[in-house]
């Protein structure tokens, strides 16, 4: 008896158990999604408190910034009309460094800050030194060319002598490091001097002068506190909702996010929208693929085909004209009016006519696209690739003798990519902290829910088992010892067994 009184109390305390892990498992399956939703809410915002602060605040993943130039083969025959050579030279390395000062929360659930970049060249990881030289156009004076072409003859003449006095060419013989950061040019002087305010910078000129040790602009951003359907939008850019450098207010725009991070929760119907300063404009990716990335999964997003498209194959576009062949964008508008060009490398993406009037472009998409890939449960990038390149339109201005006979062409200047990717201690942390985790507890949830069942079914086996012994047990006795029966029922059982029917006894 003591055994089996045991044996009962072992049973009722696993059916409790159970019962406990299957309701616990319940509870888990129903909750334990929107736990993680909340968490996610909680911690992708742009609040001091938050989980992803510090990350907003200074970006611990390394950026850096590529950059190949095509260098000129035959100048002099350009000018004489031929068709343009160009050869690739880099990639030329740059470690970016990103931080956000003058942080400041306002009252309408945004955050006004200014992010500062500074550059720092890498020999180690580029394929050249910044005292190469790089044979190009050169900008100031094909540019102020093509402003002149309307303009009387003798303004026409005033220029060519005063090109001639400065020593200034169609074409230039720069350092990789001056292209870059700038060069001390007279006719930068000059410029200033008789055409003030004619020229955004003052000082030395350089293609990437403005962007080292400079701010992008004050961004204004929704923090996604009080709501959060608006998180990491762009409220305002230097303090505009739209700038005025287009010709349709679609165009004109500040549309999606600084670039940084978005939304958390996406699908692949999401897209990325955001704003660059660069470009003038914003920009919209779309949904490509999903992938992994360090054990992270992830959605890629890549430039639709319409992104540079001219007016006549996308209609939207138009608002950026006047255009040429389909795949360029001309920035002359927020580019002191020089006919530069903004496309994707190599012309690639673009109307084919572009990089058969080029000798030495090879346009691919495994080397000249575009992507980011995006942790969809965060909006967090985790890998990204951003190339473009910078073209100038050229052709020979009647009565400027530096343009020789040069054939109307777009001709590559440059291009440039931005890059980077999660790695190290941070990406062990994102992944512990909102993969691994959830997954722990993903699966977690079933495991003791599948226990509980389990652990339920070992009392109803024992009772179950338990009740057919019993039965066993008082079987054999009723059909081999009817004697054993206790009286009135003795005699009634024995003449049923003989076959004769009996009466009980009163």
């Amino acid at each position: 008896m003591g055994n089996l009184s045991r044996a009962r109390r072992v049973t009722a305390a696993l059916g409790f158990i159970g019962l406990l892990f299957a309701v616990l498992g319940i509870i888990m399956i129903v909750m334990v999604p929107s736990i993680i939703k909340q968490q996610v809410l909680k911690n992708v915002r742009i609040d001091p408190n938050s989980l992803s602060f510090n990350m907003w605040k200074e970006i611990p993943v390394p950026f850096y910034l590529s950059v190949y130039f095509f260098n000129i083969v035959n100048p002099e025959g350009i000018i004489q009309g031929q068709k343009p050579q160009v050869q690739e030279h880099g990639p030329y390395v740059y470690r970016e460094f990103r931080h956000k000062s003058n942080i400041t929360f306002n009252n309408n659930d945004t955050v006004s800050f200014l992010e500062y970049r500074s550059y720092q060249f890498q020999p180690d990881k580029s394929r050249g030194q910044e005292s190469d030289y790089i044979v190009m156009p050169n900008i100031l004076v094909l540019s102020a060319s093509m402003m002149m072409e309307n303009r009387p003859g003798l303004l026409k003449l005033m220029m060519t002598l005063a090109f001639s006095t400065l020593g200034q060419r169609a074409f230039m013989n720069r350092t990789v490091g001056e292209i870059m950061w700038g060069y001390d040019d007279p006719l930068i002087h000059l410029i200033n001097q008789y055409f003030p305010n004619s020229l955004p910078f003052k000082g030395k000129f350089g293609l990437f002068a403005e962007l080292n040790n400079s701010d992008s602009g004050l961004f204004t951003v929704f923090t996604g506190v009080k709501n959060f359907s608006r998180i990491h939008l762009v409220d305002k850019w230097n303090g505009v909702s739209k700038v005025n450098y287009w010709h349709s207010d679609q165009c004109n725009m500040i549309n999606g996010t600084s670039g940084q991070m978005w939304a958390p929760f996406m699908t692949p119907e999401s897209s990325l929208e955001f704003y660059s300063p660069e470009a003038c404009r914003s920009m919209k990716l779309v949904y490509k693929e999903q992938g992994v990335f360090g054990g992270i999964p992830t959605f890629r997003f890549v430039a639709p085909s319409t992104l540079f498209a001219n007016g006549s194959v996308y209609p939207p576009n138009e608002g950026f004209c006047p255009c040429r062949e389909s795949g360029i964008q001309n920035v002359s508008t927020c580019r002191f009016n020089a006919p530069l060009f903004l496309s994707h490398p190599h012309f690639y993406n673009a109307d084919p006519v572009l990089a058969e009037a080029v000798s030495g472009l090879h346009p691919n998409p495994k080397e000249h696209s575009l992507f980011l890939d995006i942790h969809p449960v965060t909006g967090i990038p985790m890998n990204c690739s951003v190339k473009l390149q910078l073209s100038l339109f050229v052709k020979s201005v009647k009565g400027i003798g530096q343009t020789g006979n040069i054939q109307p062409v777009v001709l590559p200047l440059m291009w440039f990519e931005e890059s980077g990717a999660m790695e190290g201690e941070t990406l062990e942390t994102f992944y512990i902290q909102l993969v691994l985790m959830p997954k722990v507890l993903h699966y977690a949830q079933y495991v003791l829910l599948a226990l509980g069942c389990v652990l339920l079914l070992i009392p109803i086996i024992y009772q179950i088992r338990s009740q057919g012994s019993k039965d066993a047990i008082s079987q054999p006795c009723l059909a081999t010892q009817p004697d054993q029966l206790p009286s009135p029922y003795t005699p009634l059982l024995q003449d049923s067994l003989r076959g004769q029917p009996t009466s009980p006894k009163v």
